[in-house]
């Protein structure tokens, strides 16, 4: 088997970055998720007071209407940015945005973040930026930016890392639950460093529609395609693949949910057999006791211990190698979201 396809989303929800080769970091791939849109609520009995609600491509399909295009850090003197595009619908208007890709943080204002009950610290990104994104929706945001903190993972069965030698009892207690057990860190994914597919499985998605329609893996939001495998649905007992000498873990399966159904190119539900992918993959893919209403697509997967992963790069062509096997599915309980 081989990477056939990765990518990276510099900003949560919104739409895929292609890349020829992607830089392995603490979190993940460098820059994937280090940002992420929240709606601005006023509460009708008390207007000075506010909330700010996670935007996740479920419920805010419109979000798929922005595109993103990349350039990575080229030296000191440029330290990489992306450009954001947005074009209203039914109209010419298109506008863009550029934000830096390692903001400074030093003048932005920080503020709490909580996802899947993992909450992290982050910053506010400005008036700059949140206006921006505003008055192309049309309802009050704003744009987080993790900047070096990081959320817990909450599943019980990711791989841990140790941490460095120096600094080691920080570093423990930053691994560590309040349980004293230890815990994988991830930015704003939503479960960990990496999400695999499979281009074999998207080929059984797409014999599920009519007249020759396939199916859009980007849908599926993946970091890592895999091509080649020998049969469908053969990664769902996938528990470690090897690229090179970097070593992935996969340790629970991705429930999918409606986000599937979307149709990118009007940012709205799909209509038709588009929009009814999550019906039809839920007649036999509900195959996860732990998230028994949501059929699995791809596997969630976590840098190996020991593996010398950190600041190496997987590249489109690599070879990918099953190194570890299992005979029944894994079972999600991520505390909050699994619903078996």
């Amino acid at each position: 088997m081989k990477i056939s396809q990765l990518y990276i989303y510099p900003v949560k929800s919104l739409r895929e970055v292609p890349m020829s080769e992607a830089e392995i970091a603490k979190h993940g791939f460098a820059y994937d998720r280090r940002f992420m849109l929240l709606k601005v609520t006023i509460d009708a009995g008390s207007p000075s007071e506010q909330t700010l609600k996670n935007m996740h491509i479920p419920k805010f399909p419109e979000l798929s209407r922005f595109l993103i295009d990349m350039r990575l850090p080229e030296d000191e003197d440029h330290e990489g940015e992306f450009t954001i595009s947005w074009s209203k619908p039914g109209s010419d208007e298109d506008k863009s945005l550029t934000v830096p890709l390692s903001p400074g943080t030093t003048p932005l204002e920080p503020m709490e973040v909580s996802m899947h009950g993992s909450p992290t610290k982050a910053y506010n990104m400005g008036s700059k930026y949140n206006d921006w994104f505003s008055d192309c929706l049309g309802y009050d945001v704003v744009l987080a930016y993790i900047g070096p903190h990081q959320r817990k993972v909450l599943m019980s069965t990711t791989p841990i890392r140790p941490p460095k030698p120096s600094g080691w009892l920080s570093s423990v207690k930053s691994y560590v639950l309040g349980d004293g057990m230890p815990v994988e860190h991830i930015a704003f994914a939503d479960g960990a460093h990496f999400l695999v597919c499979s281009e074999t499985s998207l080929q059984d998605v797409s014999s599920r529609l009519s007249n020759g329609q396939e199916m859009d893996m980007t849908k599926f939001r993946p970091n890592i395609v895999v091509t080649e495998a020998d049969k469908a649905w053969d990664e769902d007992f996938w528990h470690e693949i090897q690229i090179g000498d970097i070593k992935i873990v996969l340790a629970q399966n991705c429930g999918r949910c409606k986000s599937i159904n979307i149709d990118y190119a009007t940012g709205a539900p799909g209509k038709g057999e588009t929009g009814m992918i999550m019906a039809k993959m839920s007649k036999d893919r509900r195959v996860d006791k732990g998230n028994k209403w949501h059929p699995v697509f791809g596997r969630y997967g976590f840098l190996a211990p020991g593996s010398p992963g950190l600041g190496e790069y997987l590249a489109v062509g690599d070879e990918v190698l099953v190194t570890k096997r299992g005979t029944e599915h894994t079972k999600f309980d991520w505390p909050g979201v699994a619903n078996g």
